[in-house]
């Protein structure tokens, strides 16, 4: 999938291919949004690769709505584009799934003067209460909430999705080594599941100097080629 990106500031990174993959993992089909699109990858790629995906996203920067339509139109994939805050959508549809690759840096972070970075980066953006309040009313009754998220803030994850009755169902941690502490976690919810939460086996992204076997099956699978411009 080729992929324009903006030459300065924030570009998608393996947090979106571990997401992707994850989301593959459940054959996702129906009515997908996708919050806080950015360039588009991570919806571009389920509904390349589903092809019984309707494809919707929602996104708020200027720079990154030109490129996430962009990158469908050159992909030829169907996208529907709402260009707002997500927290403020109006949508009167539900759906079966809805993706996020999200803000997550949290208040103690430094945080970076550049605006694009400081949108896509920082959870002051996207605050979980309010986020999963939202997602919560446009999920169908048993549709699929998949997200990816800072390791560290799982048991706040856990707890903020339980106020609006949404359970986790399925959770993968990812470790940069293999004797280094999850740097991110990737969660599947379920909208009123009573299910208990199945734990899948962690991912581990370098073994050595390179990626490990599972994490280049993975980027192959993607088979993304980004292409930095500035329009």
């Amino acid at each position: 999938m080729l992929l324009y990106q903006p030459k300065n500031g924030y570009s998608y990174n393996s947090d979106s291919i571990f997401l992707y993959n994850f989301i593959n993992s459940f054959s996702p089909k129906g009515k997908l949004l996708d919050i806080g699109a950015g360039c588009g990858i991570v919806g571009l790629l389920v509904a390349r690769d589903n092809p019984k995906i309707e494809l919707e996203a929602v996104e708020k920067q200027k720079v990154f709505i030109e490129f996430s339509t962009i990158n469908a139109r050159v992909n030829k994939i169907p996208y529907k584009l709402h260009k707002c805050d997500f927290l403020d959508i109006e949508i009167t549809n539900k759906y079966d799934y809805i993706v996020s690759n999200p803000p997550f840096y949290h208040d103690g972070v430094a945080k970076s003067d550049n605006e694009i970075l400081f949108n896509a980066r920082y959870n002051i953006n996207l605050p979980l209460k309010d986020f999963f309040k939202k997602v919560s009313q446009l999920l169908k009754p048993k549709a699929h909430f998949i997200f990816c998220y800072d390791a560290s803030q799982f048991g706040l994850i856990c707890a903020e999705l339980e106020k609006v009755k949404l359970r986790v169902v399925d959770v993968q941690f990812v470790h940069p080594k293999l004797d280094k502490g999850a740097s991110l976690v990737l969660v599947h919810v379920r909208n009123s599941s009573l299910s208990m939460m199945n734990i899948w086996k962690p991912i581990i992204t370098i073994d050595g100097d390179e990626f490990t076997k599972e994490v280049k099956i993975m980027n192959q699978k993607a088979s993304t080629q980004s292409i930095k411009c500035q329009l």
